[in-house]
């Protein structure tokens, strides 16, 4: 929420700025604003896009050789990565729009069952969408099928290299401190290896992060970007360089963390199915 707030909204500072102008106007729901969707479908994502990585590695291992189990090189992990990264903008980016025109409303939710339009609402204070579902149709209806997918170009250029980073750092972390190459990781180097992944892939993505913000927040009251780079020309042009590391100590505090735990949850699912997959075959 502080993040999308930081880097398309005007007047918040820095990032204890607007965690205490959120409070101030929103109270604590307004730090989950736009979180449903996501929570939806998060689980989808994160299987998709740790499944696609894992499959494309093995494969990659097994054309070269496979009479061995040796672990992938960089060459491997990398196009293993950039698979996972466009993989992970097909099936997140209309779940990032919907969650990002959510939270640039920072108005109250509007009552009732009234219709009304953009301007309507900006002029007399209401928020121009219900929830996610209402936003996601007022956006198929209004910018088409293309619209769900507005600022995927910027999202491509922040995911398939953030990828790389989140991906290869973490596979040598867990390498460099497992004595036995043939030894899974423990619980602890996981945690470890995946919360210094999240935060390297996530500070270095703020620049596109940004400019897929404001791409994707550009259509809730009207519309001022033709694309990823005249966003980034305005953007500049406007705030000078500092526009593009908005949101960096947020992205790069909730990456450790967020990865630490995913990359965990990740290590410990496979290691129960691989032991009941060995239980139920003996």
């Amino acid at each position: 929420m502080q993040r999308a707030r930081l880097q398309v909204g005007k007047g918040y500072g820095n990032t204890f700025n607007c965690i205490f102008t959120i409070y101030k106007n929103e109270n604590v729901a307004g730090f989950f604003k736009g979180m449903s969707f996501p929570l939806a479908s998060i689980a989808l994502y994160n299987s998709v896009v740790f499944g696609v990585f894992s499959n494309i590695q093995r494969l990659i291992s097994h054309n070269r050789d496979p009479n061995t189990n040796r672990s992938p090189d960089l060459l491997g992990l990398t196009i293993a990565s950039m698979f996972s990264g466009c993989i992970s903008v097909g099936i997140g980016a209309p779940v990032d729009l919907v969650k990002i025109r959510l939270q640039m409303q920072t108005q109250k939710m509007i009552t009732g069952g009234r219709s009304f339009n953009k301007m309507q609402s900006l002029q007399n204070g209401q928020a121009v969408y219900r929830g996610p579902i209402h936003c996601m149709i007022c956006i198929l209806r209004q910018e088409g099928f293309a619209g769900v997918y507005r600022g995927v170009g910027a999202m491509l250029l922040r995911d398939i290299p953030g990828y790389c980073l989140y991906f290869i750092p973490y596979t040598y972390i867990c390498k460099w401190t497992t004595r036995d190459q043939f030894e899974a990781p423990g619980a602890f180097t996981v945690w470890i290896a995946g919360g210094i992944a999240g935060a390297i892939s996530w500070g270095t993505a703020t620049p596109m992060d940004v400019v897929k913000s404001r791409l994707q927040a550009d259509g809730v009251y009207s519309t001022k970007y033709k694309g990823v780079a005249d966003c980034i020309s305005k953007s500049y042009r406007k705030e000078g360089l500092k526009v593009f590391f908005k949101g960096i100590t947020v992205n790069t505090i909730r990456g450790f963390p967020m990865s630490a735990a995913m990359f965990l949850t990740y290590e410990l699912s496979l290691k129960a199915i691989k032991r009941t997959y060995v239980d139920s075959h003996h």
